[in-house]
């Protein structure tokens, strides 16, 4: 049977009240704002966001009073500064934040795909990062690899010697597993296998380790499409549980070769969301007051939607996959 769902059907459907969800895990490009909009309309309640540098979408999220907890390297207007519902929420209703960085939370949802319970690194060593969070445990490798003579030779773990020479501190970054994984691609065909060029962040590590996937693409295309470039699948179908057909489903973060970031947009968002007031009104009008994502793009206006494409074309190279 056919992954193809609306939007609100794939947000009903997979995004139940209460579930850790993972988005914007490009960075600042193809953010599934379409997503993010359908959840706030929808009134989900008590999720946890889980993400790298979501841009404003978690400031949304938080604002339409769909989320509990955040698991996230930042939270704000990339381009601006602040972000108003996520500081409102912090500060006056005390909304629980675990403070991670882009490469551990790439670490946490590493070791969720690999169905590890955590994977070590030196990052954040002495960093008030890992203050007070769950997430971060210092431990001492169990390992010697190389013993003062420096001749290489590898110590029984058990040894007096490894013991006086184990003295190398690392931290514990604990798994990730998110409820669902909601990323954004260029083009899926209807079984959810994906094509996406760009950057690509954590987004392949966090679909391998969610529980649920649901792909948002531009475009949806045949099958011939995808197999015809293997290397360029990224996101094999058989882990996707939903795929969403949505132009300009990212809006306003960009996606390559279908559109650009619209700078002014996230100007306005900054401009227009300073009080909780302001922020409803904007809520109002972007997303409860439209039905989906093609009435949003009817009111940003077809001359901007124009501005917004690409108009410097710049094609790959043909890649002959003959033997």
């Amino acid at each position: 049977m056919s992954k193809l769902l609306t939007m609100r059907e794939a947000v009903a459907d997979l995004v139940p009240d209460g579930a850790s969800v993972a988005l914007g895990l490009q960075m600042e490009q193809m953010i599934p704002f379409a997503a993010g909009h359908e959840i706030i309309r929808q009134k989900k309640r008590g999720l946890t966001l889980i993400g790298p540098i979501s841009d404003t979408l978690f400031d949304q999220i938080i604002g339409g009073g769909c989320a509990e907890k955040v698991i996230a390297a930042w939270v704000g207007n990339v381009m601006m500064g602040s972000a108003y519902n996520f500081r409102r929420a912090v500060e006056q209703n005390g909304m629980k934040v675990f403070n991670m960085t882009n490469f551990t939370v790439a670490l946490a949802l590493q070791a969720g795909a690999m169905g590890v319970p955590f994977l070590p690194t030196r990052t954040a060593l002495g960093s008030d990062t890992v203050c007070d969070n769950e997430f971060f445990v210092e431990m001492e490798s169990p390992f010697v690899c190389l013993d003062s003579r420096g001749d290489g030779r590898p110590r029984p773990s058990g040894s007096s010697e490894a013991r006086q020479e184990r003295n190398e501190k690392l931290h514990a970054v604990r798994a990730l597993t998110p409820d669902v994984t909601i990323v954004h691609v260029q083009r899926a065909d209807r079984e959810g296998n994906a094509h996406c060029w760009g950057n690509f962040g954590v987004m392949i590590e966090g679909i391998r380790a969610a529980k649920r996937v649901i792909v948002i693409a531009e475009e949806i295309v045949e099958p011939e499409v995808i197999s015809s470039d293997p290397n360029r699948t990224v996101v094999p179908g058989f882990l996707v549980n939903a795929v969403v057909e949505c132009p300009y489903g990212a809006h306003p973060s960009p996606v390559q070769g279908y559109y650009k970031r619209d700078d002014a947009f996230f100007r306005q968002y900054h401009e227009q969301t300073k009080t909780k007031t302001d922020s409803d009104a904007w809520l109002d009008r972007w997303v409860h007051g439209v039905a989906d994502r093609r009435a949003y793009m009817n009111q940003l206006g077809a001359c901007r939607v124009d501005e917004l494409g690409v108009k410097q074309h710049a094609y790959a190279a043909q890649a002959d996959y003959g033997y």
